[in-house]
């Protein structure tokens, strides 16, 4: 009984305590309905070695991304991360350290909280950075929150290019504090549909680049309509590598830019957990959402680091708070931290480059087989084609034979009706060998 303390005294003394007859008095508000008719289909025991053994099987049935060809991106992107990453992360300092509320004894944590704010401000091209946020997606909803606060508005227009996904989770977020989202239809490049979207009550617009569809665009048009319009710019990136070789959301007018780092020093991990990216411009700072850190000096004169401009007790105010997020993806942005200072900015943008020379190997590998048609006009490290079959059965098929193809847009948004759709993407992981792999499977699929 190691994990079944209580007898049957104990829970009758219980009940009686909160004036119950049997424990099935503690439900009788959950609906019949609601209710499983008996036990969950799992063993009512087993020992530890069996439940191993079981688990094990189980995950057995995953497949690595490294076991074979693999061009899946649309939003996680599989990059090389340095050992030295994995290494200084399991410090015990830094992999089981508390959030920092007392300086006298967080500076090492602050610090690098205060150099991961200075790395994401430069690579966005904006004033300030906050100290990370759970992931892009949840970045994006708290964007579009701050510019609901800034403009007093209650209008967002979300481009067609923005990742279904990170659509959902802003409209989740966002209707619930009375921001009315319109997203535009799904779109490989879709500008002027933004700028026509723009009306008096637009509190923001919110684009990706590259987008969804692998599309990179300049958004100072759209910067420039929403201005003029007393709106502000969002801009999206999910694919962090992506800062060594585009111009910054910054220069391109953002007034807030968020991201998804999980591509540099973060591996997949089955989706999570993933570190969110999160920039504006100074006038902005003091509606931003979560924890910023500051440089200061102490009492001798030194250089130290603070949490600055809100504490903790501010962020769980209810309905007065800035923002209800009073915590932050810290070991993730730590990893972040590490490998971009190891990349430098010579470095990342070197690997920007490989990805960008590797993407370009993808799509022309892909547009040169018969039926096959590249949607993305300007792309950085990911496209989408059409296919002549539905996408989902054409990846499924080539799961089948060892390469996985990447992700079929139907997954992403099935309402969309882009069921012919496919993102694929290739990083400095991807080989030529890899691209051949997928041409040549690709090629036999479609000509059956």
């Amino acid at each position: 009984m190691r994990y079944l303390p209580l007898t049957d005294t104990d829970r009758a003394e219980m009940l009686g305590v909160v004036g119950a007859a049997s424990i099935e008095d503690l439900f009788v508000d959950v609906p019949a309905g609601a209710r499983l008719a008996g036990p969950v289909d799992l063993p009512a025991h087993a020992g530890e070695l069996a439940v191993e053994r079981a688990l094990g099987a189980m995950a057995a049935l995953n497949r690595a991304a490294g076991a074979g060809p693999f061009f899946c991106g649309a939003g996680a992107y599989r990059h090389h991360t340095p050992a030295s990453v994995d290494h200084i992360i399991q410090r015990s300092e830094f992999l089981t350290s508390y959030t920092p509320y007392q300086p006298e004894i967080s500076q090492g944590t602050l610090q690098t909280l205060f150099e991961f704010q200075t790395q994401v401000a430069a690579l966005t091209g904006l004033d300030v950075a906050n100290a990370s946020m759970y992931d892009g997606s949840t970045a994006c909803a708290e964007a579009v929150l701050m510019a609901h606060r800034v403009t007093r508005r209650k209008g967002a227009v979300l481009s067609g290019g923005l990742h279904p996904h990170y659509a959902a989770a802003t409209h989740t977020l966002a209707h619930s504090a009375g921001v009315v989202t319109r997203r535009l239809s799904a779109a490989v490049d879709d500008e002027a549909a933004v700028v026509e979207a723009i009306d008096a009550d637009t509190a923001c617009v919110v684009v990706q680049n590259p987008n969804v569809f692998g599309t990179v665009s300049d958004l100072a048009a759209i910067a420039q309509a929403a201005h003029a319009a007393g709106a502000l710019m969002v801009v999206v990136t999910t694919e962090a590598v992506a800062f060594g070789l585009l111009k910054s959301p910054g220069e391109m007018g953002a007034d807030i830019a968020v991201a998804e780092g999980q591509s540099i020093g973060n591996g997949l991990n089955f989706g999570g957990p993933y570190v969110g990216l999160f920039a504006a411009r100074e006038a902005l700072v003091r509606q931003m959402p979560g924890r910023l850190c500051g440089e200061t000096v102490d009492a001798a004169g030194e250089r130290g680091f603070v949490l600055t401009l809100s504490t903790r007790e501010q962020h769980i105010r209810r309905d007065k708070a800035t923002s209800n997020i009073c915590t932050n993806s810290g070991l993730c942005a730590l990893a972040f931290t590490i490998h971009a200072s190891l990349l430098g900015g010579v470095g990342l943008a070197s690997l920007a480059g490989l990805n960008h020379a590797r993407g370009r190997a993808l799509a022309s590998a892909l547009g040169a087989i018969d039926g096959v048609e590249i949607l993305t006009p300007r792309m950085f490290n990911e496209v989408a084609v059409r296919l002549p079959k539905a996408a989902a059965a054409v990846v499924d098929a080539l799961a089948a034979r060892g390469v996985i193809a990447g992700v079929p847009f139907s997954r992403l948004d099935p309402a969309a009706g882009l069921d012919d759709v496919l993102l694929a993407c290739a990083t400095e992981m991807t080989t030529f060998e890899d691209i051949a792999a997928l041409a040549d499977a690709l090629c036999t699929e479609l000509a059956r």
